[in-house]
């Protein structure tokens, strides 16, 4: 009987179904045929019309900044950097011909190209004036200009910056200032929203929400000694520099880069962790620079199949790939297969959280390693060493060796498998570049062949050759398969 009487409903439920499908298709073909079926309105107006949509429910647990924002974004301030002037290129005249001699005699003075302006971000943290921002938005400032969101202005004082962990520290003329209050960055979790408050293209006082897409995010080319916090928060230009808010409302990063392939935001942001920046802070009050250690190994990360085959259950810590012949790590007995599991009691996860931990110590203190050798924990302890802030030294490759900082080139010398590897007749590799080297377009990987047309084979021949040379240099290297002079002007 059950089964009879879903049949009956079934076949109910069918011709209802077909009637107002047929009721439908009819209404929809009288449509057609346009204002020529003046009845097409009544045989519309005739359909069964549908039941009103129920109306939506209402969207809940959704954050509300509104308050976070009221009271922190006075703390927020707007920065504009005249950068200083660049002198225009002019036309040189040699020989002693009479008309060389003329335009030497009567050439127009050097002209002075218009200085540039840019904008960036940055905060308050004390009360008498105190803004850190980013090292990049004040690097070669004549002039800058912070501005608060009650409209007043100040002409900031740059007491120090950190181009490794691009921090700056400001100062400004003021008193009774808002400032922000600090969260530990150590216990933020991806998925957990965030705030950004900036100047995005001098829009001052701008927000932006997202969550923690990742934390500790190491970014290629960097010198890795800043584990950045990722975020979707929408980050522009001129929004360098301005701080990143958890919901208790506390800083726990400064909004440094995005990741871009046309500019501007694409869904990926990185800050650098505040207590990095503060330590930045403490340090460039007390010393005027900061001071970083280092213990002269290159590390890299341990995958499924290194962990395999160096016995580790789970791939963690920072494996030695490289070790400084003259550095401490040597002296201490520690080799290329080595990996470092702990510094002073901190578990080293990834290779990256080593460089960070080791930078933070004072030169010259005793660094305890947890080390996985041969399938068992040992302990070696290291005493760490100033790491100079030179293009001649390097911290990811302590064996790396420079020219005295005039270049800015770290070199190390080939072995003969290298050469043979790299198809060269060179003995030095770079390792690093900064300064005019990086200027003049000097890339890691180049194989230095010689310095003014004198062949050097040694890192001693090439600090003699740099050190006899004048203002400039040409180099001839080696990239790829081809050989090419490149004009580094040194001062």
């Amino acid at each position: 009987m059950g089964s009879i009487r879903t049949w009956s409903l079934a076949i109910a439920a069918g011709l209802l179904v077909a009637v107002v499908t047929h009721q439908r298709s009819t209404a929809f073909a009288d449509s057609l045929q346009g204002s020529s079926s003046p009845s097409a309105p009544l045989r519309l107006a005739s359909t069964a019309s549908p039941a009103a949509a129920p109306a939506a429910p209402e969207v809940t647990g959704l954050p509300d900044f509104s308050g976070l924002v009221e009271r922190n974004g006075p703390s927020v301030v707007n920065i504009s950097v005249i950068e200083k002037p660049q002198q225009a290129s002019v036309m040189q005249w040699s020989g002693n011909d009479p008309l060389s001699q003329f335009f030497r005699q009567f050439q127009m003075p050097q002209q002075q190209m218009p200085p540039e302006r840019a904008i960036g971000s940055g905060f308050i943290i004390s009360s008498n004036g105190y803004i850190l921002t980013n090292a990049h938005v004040v690097d070669g400032a004549a002039h800058v200009t912070v501005k608060l969101t009650d409209r007043r202005e100040f002409q900031a004082k740059v007491i120090g910056m950190d181009k490794r962990s691009d921090v700056a520290l400001l100062k400004i003329a003021a008193h009774g200032l808002p400032a922000v209050r600090f969260g530990d960055p150590s216990k933020i979790k991806p998925g957990q929203w965030v705030v950004a408050i900036g100047s995005p293209f001098g829009f001052d006082n701008t927000v932006t929400a997202g969550v923690i897409s990742a934390t500790a995010r190491a970014l290629p080319g960097e010198d890795n000694y800043v584990p950045f916090i990722q975020t979707d928060a929408a980050v522009n230009p001129g929004n360098s520099g301005g701080p990143l808010f958890n919901m208790q409302g506390q800083v726990i990063g400064i909004n440094s880069q995005i990741y871009s392939r046309t500019g501007g935001f694409m869904g990926m942001s990185f800050a650098i962790p505040i207590n990095i920046a503060l330590n930045v802070k403490d340090q460039l009050l007390k010393f005027g620079t900061v001071r970083r250690s280092r213990i002269g190994v290159e590390v890299q990360d341990v995958n499924q199949q290194l962990a395999e085959s160096f016995g580790l259950g789970v791939p963690h810590g920072a494996l030695i790939s490289g070790v400084d012949p003259k550095g401490p790590a040597k002296l201490a007995g520690l080799r290329p297969g080595d990996v470092i599991t702990s510094v002073n009691g901190h578990p080293i996860d990834r290779s990256i959280d080593l460089p960070t931990i080791i930078a933070e110590l004072p030169p010259g203190s005793i660094a305890h390693l947890g080390i996985w050798r041969n399938h068992r924990t040992v302990t070696i302890d290291v005493r760490t060493v100033l790491l100079h802030d030179q293009g001649a030294e390097l911290a990811k490759n302590g064996g790396a060796h420079g020219d005295g900082g005039k270049l800015g080139i770290a070199v190390r010398e080939l072995n003969p498998d290298e050469q043979r590897q790299l198809h060269t007749q060179g003995h030095l590799v770079i390792e690093g570049v900064s300064g005019p080297a990086l200027t003049a377009g000097l890339q890691a990987g180049d194989v230095v062949l010689g310095v003014n047309g004198e062949r050097v084979d040694t890192i001693q021949q090439l600090r003699r050759a740099v050190a006899k040379a004048g203002h400039s240099v040409a180099l001839l290297i080696q990239r790829d398969n081809a050989q090419i002079y490149v004009p580094v002007d040194i001062g």
